[in-house]
């Protein structure tokens, strides 16, 4: 077994901003999005450019230490000791090609900035609900976003990756290697991509929102069952999600949120007929709130409009065949704000459509139908025994999960891949990263096994 102590011989990176516990700045670069728990590597290598990268990983090589990666830390797997985290804020430009409908984005580049610089040019990205997230870890995680049924995974769209293998070399990757099918899917298990080039599309407008009750007023599975008759309904287009959230009574929230349990159908559509379609939803219930409309596609964080303050989270999800309603109705029981456990989030997202689609690249379980997430603020213990506990009625549905919404749970790797994709996984990772240096962040195969 690897010895995990920091050797003090950080002299192998002149001229690289090295921090080391104690150093002022080092606990300032660690912070991220999720508060719950923070790495404490042994060296902090803040990267400015892809040459810093290849340097950071020479050293970790030579040293024998695991290599960590973290933009904006809103997907981090746990805790962890020692090693060497290359952080990649300041990796943050942006450059649209409006002819050829594609940007190039690095490492630290968040969501947000890309809609904003695509938009000045009629394009769009395949962005997820938040403008916070970082584009790249995003990508790599397959990256579910908002339009996904009519463009499918961002993962889909990237022409090119710019990437640090465990060698110290870097590498322009591009569709007809293997590597290029690898990266895209398994996260940061093969190197520190440091820039990515994505397609665009042509995307100005959309119709989109949220259509919202009570959750006291009406039955939560009544709702999710009325969604799932209508999802049968629509077109391969249209994008939309179910989302239970119990909102806590406090001052900074909208007076109509304060206090509720929300029970929510957001939807994303470039269609013409958005009204016609999403009438049925407004009949479900007595609406609490209605926030569908013709919006700018730089207002679309606004669907889901995911809180933008730091916290901890826990979470994790089941892509499923179909939905289950009864084991559905049973996940939303043991969630629900009088259930006596913490505060849970949960969400069934609609899948298909372009998402089935074949793609050169490691995204896993195309097949799904819907998607279920648990998202809680317990603490972890209590967060992994909430969310197996409310995911387990769908288990005889269940084909696997979703590494982008495996959150704080990195060392359960079960499910993230079918047989077949782990085994090619761990074949590509015995060539690029025998020694398995890019263990951190999900270590999701192992060189030589397929575990």
């Amino acid at each position: 077994m690897r010895c995990m102590n920091f050797v003090d011989n950080t002299t192998d990176l002149p001229g690289l901003p090295v921090l080391r516990p104690g150093d002022p700045g080092y606990d300032e670069r660690l912070t991220g999005f999720q508060t719950g728990f923070a790495p404490r590597p042994g060296v902090v290598v803040a990267a400015s450019g892809a040459q810093d990268v290849v340097a950071a990983v020479r050293y970790a090589a030579r040293a024998d230490l695991p290599v960590d990666v973290q933009a904006t830390g809103h997907g981090r797997p746990g805790p962890a000791e020692g090693g060497v985290l290359i952080t990649t804020r300041d990796m943050d430009t942006v450059r649209v090609d409006p002819g050829a409908r594609t940007v190039r984005v690095e490492a630290g580049v968040r969501w947000g900035q890309v809609v904003a610089a695509a938009e000045q040019y009629g394009l769009a990205p395949l962005n997820g609900s938040s403008p916070g997230v970082g584009a790249v870890s995003y990508t790599l995680g397959g990256g579910l976003g908002i339009l996904g049924r009519e463009f499918g995974y961002a993962a889909d769209h990237v022409r090119s990756l710019d990437v640090v293998t465990a060698d110290g070399r870097l590498r322009h990757v591009t569709p007809d290697a293997e590597l290029y099918w690898a990266l895209l899917g398994a996260g940061h298990a093969f190197g520190v991509v440091t820039a990515l080039e994505i397609g665009l599309v042509p995307v100005t407008r959309l119709y989109g929102g949220a259509v919202s009750f009570d959750g006291r007023e009406v039955e939560p599975a009544a709702v999710l069952r009325a969604y799932e008759e209508w999802t049968r309904t629509v077109p391969d287009g249209l994008t939309s999600s179910f989302a239970a959230v119990p909102y806590p009574d406090t001052p900074g929230l909208p007076p109509h949120l304060r206090g509720r349990y929300v029970i929510s159908v957001h939807v994303a559509y470039t269609g013409a007929d958005g009204e016609r379609i999403t009438a049925p939803l407004r009949e479900i219930g007595p609406v609490l709130a209605d926030s569908l409309r013709v919006m700018p596609y730089g207002e679309s964080h606004t669907v889901h409009s995911d809180p933008d303050v730091p916290h901890a989270y826990y979470g994790d999800n089941a892509v499923l065949s179909e939905l289950d309603l009864t084991g559905a109705a049973e996940l939303l029981s043991c969630t629900a704000p009088d259930a006596g456990g913490p505060m849970c989030v949960v969400s069934v997202a609609h899948l298909g459509g372009a998402l089935a689609r074949p793609a050169p690249n490691a995204v896993p379980h195309r097949d799904g139908r819907f998607m279920a997430r648990v998202l809680t603020v317990a603490d972890r213990g209590t967060a992994s025994r909430i969310t197996d506990r409310a995911l387990a009625p769908l288990a005889p549905v269940t084909l696997g999960r979703s590494l982008n919404f495996v959150l704080g749970a990195g060392e359960r790797t079960e499910g993230l891949y079918d047989s077949r994709t782990r085994e090619r996984l761990a074949g590509l990772k015995s060539q690029y990263d025998p020694a398995s240096l890019f263990r951190r962040n999900y270590p999701l195969i192992t060189a030589g096994t397929t575990r």
